[in-house]
């Protein structure tokens, strides 16, 4: 017959239980010792186990939004850039654009932090327990093109329309034909109202025509979808990869 102690044990490894398995005993020492009541025991082997299943779904989310690195709001370095609305970058990290499933557009040349902020604002998703996907825009279109030559774009489109949160990287940096053009447009027009894009670019709305094979109504209703519901943020200043290089 087994011992009280083993068929906990062997309860709690049932239920997937590993904090409590593994701290039970110890706490139980630690409440006779400073004669903690039933309920203060009990509470803090749930909030172990709390804290340890919330940091591994954490870590899971993190892993699925395949960041190519991890970015902080702290780790940004605000007296760079010549020119950022401070007090509106910070608002973002509230995330209440995401629960309102609008979007935001970080516009500025290369090198002053747009994509640091846009992987910032997607990690502190992750942690508020939003789904979230990082991916260059190129790289998007290049995933879809290759769907559809073998007849899965559909299934694959899934992959950018189910997260709460998207961050499309690099719009702008290198052109993109029609073919490319449609297969975005797809993404952003079938998230509208229904999950938050952020979206970092190098060129003013009114280039973006350029970007765009030059089609100029695909453009505008691409937009039109993405500011309705959105919000821009202008950042000037010099490169900072380039810094070391500008010193005299």
């Amino acid at each position: 017959m087994k011992s009280p102690s083993s068929l906990l044990s062997q309860h709690l490894d049932y239920l997937k239980l590993p904090y409590l398995q593994q701290h039970y005993a110890e706490l139980a020492r630690q409440s006779a010792e400073q004669h903690w009541d039933h309920v203060e025991y009990l509470r803090r082997l749930i909030e172990g186990q709390y804290v340890e299943r919330r940091q591994r779904i954490i870590e899971r989310r993190v892993k699925a939004a395949r960041f190519p690195v991890l970015k902080t709001l702290e780790q940004f370095q605000w007296d760079w850039p010549k020119k950022i609305n401070r007090l509106q970058v910070q608002n973002l990290f509230r995330l209440e654009f995401v629960a309102q499933h609008a979007n935001v557009v970080l516009l500025g040349t290369v090198g002053v932090g747009k994509t640091h902020l846009a992987s910032a604002l997607g990690y502190a998703a992750c942690q508020e327990g939003y789904s979230v996907l990082f991916a260059d825009a190129i790289s998007v279109i290049n995933d879809l093109a290759l769907a559809q030559k073998r007849g899965l774009l559909k299934r694959q489109l899934r992959k950018y329309l189910g997260p709460q949160l998207v961050v499309l990287d690099e719009i702008g940096y290198l052109p993109i034909d029609q073919h490319g053009a449609d297969l975005l447009f797809q993404v952003i027009s079938q998230r509208y109202e229904r999950g938050s894009t952020v979206i970092t670019t190098n060129r003013a709305f009114k280039h973006w025509p350029e970007i765009f094979n030059n089609d100029s109504t695909l453009t505008s209703a691409l937009l039109d979808r993405l500011l309705h519901h959105g919000e821009s943020i202008v950042i000037e200043g010099r490169s900072y990869r380039m810094r070391d290089q500008s010193e005299p």
